[in-house]
């Protein structure tokens, strides 16, 4: 018996005026990005104007809103129906543009420019750990100041693990605001080659070590990106101070996205406990991809035993078989048989596998050739039948012999065609169909043995089951079908 959880309702949730950030998050491959926009689909259509954030390097949500491309600035979706009074942007964050938007916006021109042509800058605004993270909660503040939109759907980056999205923020802050950067600074401070002399002086062990772990120039490099940035540092930890505070708002709302897997549902249970700890609003759980049945109640053990069933009756033990088989390797058998052949008895089937032109159509009834011409039917012991009229011709044309030719007999493109299906292909068939149920309802029972796991540890989370489609999504169709199932899923239960 399958544990029974609440039901998330998804279209109260998206239907709420007060609900205006939705951060899907959860790990790398469980439907994030398809989840979220679903959601924006389904809310735009409903009358929200809703704007999808995403940080999906694939591309894929770009694809399937039939927009050539997504980049930093949110682009208006097209084929949605508009007739509820609602629209649909998307977008993708571009870290190092967002980051650059941030420069710009925190300091003046000449030392943005100092900033933006540093080395150290580019490689840190293009693959910093955390720096991706951080970038998207600095993007979800903007789109949240300009109030143009009255739902955020949120796709949190593709993580190893789902907590560095709110472990990645706070960690690049503390970085930028920390001891070794502000070690780094001293020198610019203290004032040009002075400060470095200084700093040579009294702590010429730790500069040492520093220029022979990160090199001489790239030293220099940190040193000048931070004594440029040094108005921003406390900005980096009072915006993402800000952010947590958004996060934590009554109008936001988290829906931990995963699949019915071991690893993905621990990482899920993992995230559940730890926006719990955080103060943060959870919605529930989306239980992606789940496999079910239309022949529940057929289980998989019944299945394999009508399947062996089925072998046994497609695959009989006939004694008479064995008996000609027997009779086959008798070579007294054998040679008595081709004594009669070579005696001229036609009773008595060649079993050399030779032609022989005298025994034609050696079955218990056919149409042999008799003399003058004519044909007659003949049965399996040499007895001759009333002669068929049907096949005689009197108009058909002369032998040489002067006997009339007999025609060719038409050929039947269905020939050697049983007219009926052999009951032995279908048993085998429905052996086969069997199996499949079988290994669909061992799926069906394992995953459902891995979401009773989750429940029990978290009896209160809700949660809504979204039944695995047959294909990928790629078009704003195949988006509405998830967001129906998404509504109308039910948590499985028995």
């Amino acid at each position: 018996m399958s544990l029974e959880s609440p039901v998330l309702d998804i279209d109260p949730l998206i239907d709420d005026p007060k609900t205006r950030i939705v951060v899907c998050c959860g790990s790398g491959g469980v439907g994030k990005t398809t989840t979220a926009a679903a959601l924006g689909v389904r809310a735009a259509e409903r009358g929200r104007k809703a704007v999808v954030l995403t940080i999906d390097p694939a591309r894929r949500l770009a694809q399937s809103m039939g927009l050539t491309e997504l980049d930093n600035t949110p682009r208006k979706v097209a084929g949605i129906d508009e007739s509820a009074g609602g629209e649909l942007h998307a977008m993708m964050l571009d870290m190092k543009r967002t980051f650059d938007e941030v420069v710009l916006q925190h300091t003046d021109q000449e030392r943005a420019r100092a900033i933006l042509d540093n080395p150290f800058y580019q490689s840190l605004s293009a693959g910093f750990a955390g720096t991706q993270e951080y970038m998207a909660m600095e993007k979800l503040g903007q789109l949240r100041a300009l109030d143009a939109w009255d739902l955020i759907i949120v796709d949190t980056p593709p993580s190893r693990s789902a907590l560095d999205f709110l472990d990645a923020p706070k960690r690049l802050g503390s970085f930028l605001d920390g001891r070794f950067i502000r070690l780094l600074m001293a020198p610019a401070k203290v004032g040009g080659r002075a400060g470095v002399k200084f700093l040579n002086v009294g702590m010429s062990m730790m500069t040492g070590t520093l220029s022979k772990v990160m090199g001489a120039h790239l030293l220099r490099d940190v040193q000048t990106f931070v004594a440029a940035m040094d108005s921003m540092f406390g900005g980096f930890r009072s915006r993402a101070d800000a952010t947590y505070k958004l996060l934590q708002a009554n109008g936001t709302a988290f829906l931990v996205v995963a699949a019915p897997e071991r690893d993905a549902l621990r990482e899920a249970s993992y995230f559940v406990e730890r926006l719990a700890a955080e103060d943060m609003p959870l919605a529930g759980l989306v239980l992606n991809r789940v496999h079910g049945s239309g022949a529940a109640q057929l289980t998989a053990e019944r299945a394999l035993a009508a399947a062996e069933a089925l072998d046994d009756l497609s695959d009989p033990e006939d004694p008479d078989d064995a008996d000609d088989a027997d009779d086959a390797d008798d070579p007294d058998t054998t040679g008595t048989a081709d004594a009669d052949l070579e005696a001229g008895n036609p009773s008595t089937p060649r079993l050399t596998g030779e032609f022989d032109e005298s025994a034609e159509n050696l079955q218990s009834v056919g149409i042999v050739d008799q003399p003058g011409g004519k044909a007659g039917l003949r049965t399996a012991d040499g007895g001759e039948g009333t002669p068929s009229t049907d096949s005689a011709d009197t108009s058909s044309p002369e032998s040489p012999t002067g006997s009339p030719a007999v025609p060719a007999p038409a050929q039947d493109p269905d020939a050697g065609r049983p007219m009926n299906p052999d009951p032995l292909d279908a048993d085998r068939l429905a052996a086969d169909m069997l199996r499949l149920h079988a290994e669909r309802m061992q799926l069906v029972a394992r995953e459902r043995r891995t979401r009773d796991r989750f429940v029990s540890v978290h009896p209160d989370v809700p949660m809504v089951d979204v039944a695995a489609l047959p294909g990928d999504v790629h078009d704003l169709e195949g988006l509405r079908a998830i967001g129906e199932r998404l509504a109308q899923g039910q948590p499985t239960a028995a």
